[in-house]
């Protein structure tokens, strides 16, 4: 288990901690782009090829669409708790994400005679990816279905790899019909990023795609990001606890364990000038991971001797430069006052604060969005939200007087710049 000093940390140790599994995916983007265009020359047939190459699932092209019917037998077959869980998830989802909603109309008057302002649309179309490779993710299709319908976007369309039997989980077909969504394909990896990209017999183009989804997944994005609007980056899952020498050594030790589970590329720290709670820490850690299953376990011991481990600084000051350097994608503040540290952290993908919000509560019931940027880029990006699936148009009128008033100005402009006919626009017109 990594115990890293701060003070002490190598440049190359610590740009390591930095970059976090920075994967290289040259050659996943190579395959991507045979893939990609062998789906566009030749649509559904590769689309069902690559499927049954990749999933190792043979489906027939009206077979790749689900159903209504399929739509309501996953729905029905879905245990009642995990649908009661589903629909409680959804409300505070979509309450959180109404609130984000701007005004679909505005407008100022900046001189007189001139009115600028902002018209709000949602986005035409929308493909959501909800992955399925290491189990079902019925709250990925909450935190991008919830958003996208509170947008109002007119074409929703989720694509998801299919099962060993060829169908969608029952928990996505549930998460779905609560939501609204009605547009499902059993089609995931490059096959179904270069299908809405590119738009098959089947399968409609789309615009955007937005979700997270394997090294390959990701591969295809970036090759057909000049064709599909590809959304924020989500790679590999990360996490800070922040702590003083107050939080509660239990809680932190298990909070600490939440992201690092994901898989042996997450990167799961917690960062403390404690000594004496990270030595109460690791013997907590050590005991919990024996109730764990291998694979769980051995993802955990990965993560805590690679990209993870414990930060010890030298100060609560220290400690929160740190964070705001690394700009984690889930962080929790458990500190003895964590709302006086609210504004002092600037870089991070969510803020849970206190000793009662675990990560656990914000992936998936709370309300906020889960899907948030990694790898650093909470510094630029933020968390999926309605902005997501809305475009602004600027809108401006200007009346005669206005136009009087400021054509001279605007008329020196081009001629400062060298664009003619923007002068005689201005100059010219009676």
């Amino acid at each position: 288990m990594n115990i890293y000093k701060l003070s002490e940390l190598t440049p190359e140790k610590k740009d390591f901690i930095m970059r976090r599994a920075e994967l290289d995916i040259t050659e996943q983007m190579k395959i991507a782009k045979e893939v990609s265009d062998d789906i566009r020359k030749r649509g559904d047939e590769a689309v069902l090829e690559y499927t049954e190459k990749f999933d190792r699932v043979r489906l027939s092209a009206d077979k790749m669409k689900v159903t209504a019917e399929e739509m309501e037998s996953g729905f029905k077959n879905c245990d009642e708790k995990t649908r009661e869980a589903i629909e409680y998830a959804v409300k505070n989802i979509r309450d959180f994400h109404e609130k984000q909603m701007p005004e679909e109309m505005w407008f100022t008057e900046v001189d007189k005679g001139l009115m600028v302002g902002e018209k709000t649309t949602p986005i035409v179309d929308v493909c959501l990816y909800v992955p399925h490779g290491k189990g079902s993710f019925p709250s990925v299709l909450c935190m991008l279905g919830v958003p996208a319908v509170v947008a109002r976007v007119p074409k929703i369309v989720v694509v998801t790899p299919p099962n060993e039997k060829g169908d969608v989980d029952d928990a996505i077909l549930a998460a779905a019909k609560i939501i609204g969504i009605t547009e499902i394909y059993k089609v995931g990896g490059i096959q179904a990023v270069a299908a809405v990209a590119y738009g098959t017999e089947t399968i409609p183009k789309c615009h955007k795609i937005i979700g997270p989804g394997n090294s390959y997944a990701t591969a295809a994005k970036r090759v057909l990001a000049s064709y599909i609007d590809t959304g924020l980056p989500a790679g590999p899952s990360e996490s800070i606890i922040l702590c003083d020498e107050n939080a509660d050594p239990e809680k932190a030790a298990l909070d600490w364990m939440i992201e690092a589970e994901h898989g042996p590329d997450s990167a799961a720290l917690l960062v403390t000038h404690s000594r004496e709670l990270a030595d109460k820490v690791v013997p907590i850690v050590e005991r919990q991971l024996k109730k764990l299953s291998d694979k769980r376990r051995e993802f955990i011991e990965t993560n805590f001797s690679t990209y993870g481990g414990i930060i010890i600084t030298n100060s609560l000051e220290e400690s929160i430069g740190f964070v705001n350097e690394y700009a984690p994608e889930h962080m929790e503040v458990m500190t003895e006052k964590p709302f006086d540290i609210l504004p002092r952290i600037k870089n991070a993908g969510e803020i849970l604060l206190g000793d009662y919000t675990p990560i656990t509560l914000c992936n998936f019931v709370l309300g906020p969005n889960a899907i948030l940027p990694t790898g650093g880029f909470a510094k630029t990006y933020s968390s999926v939200s309605v902005a997501d699936f809305l475009k602004r148009s600027s809108v401006g009128y200007a009346s005669k007087e206005g136009f009087e008033r400021v054509r001279e100005y605007a008329g020196r402009f081009a001629d400062v710049e060298g664009f003619e006919t923007h002068a005689l626009a201005v100059k010219e017109r009676k």
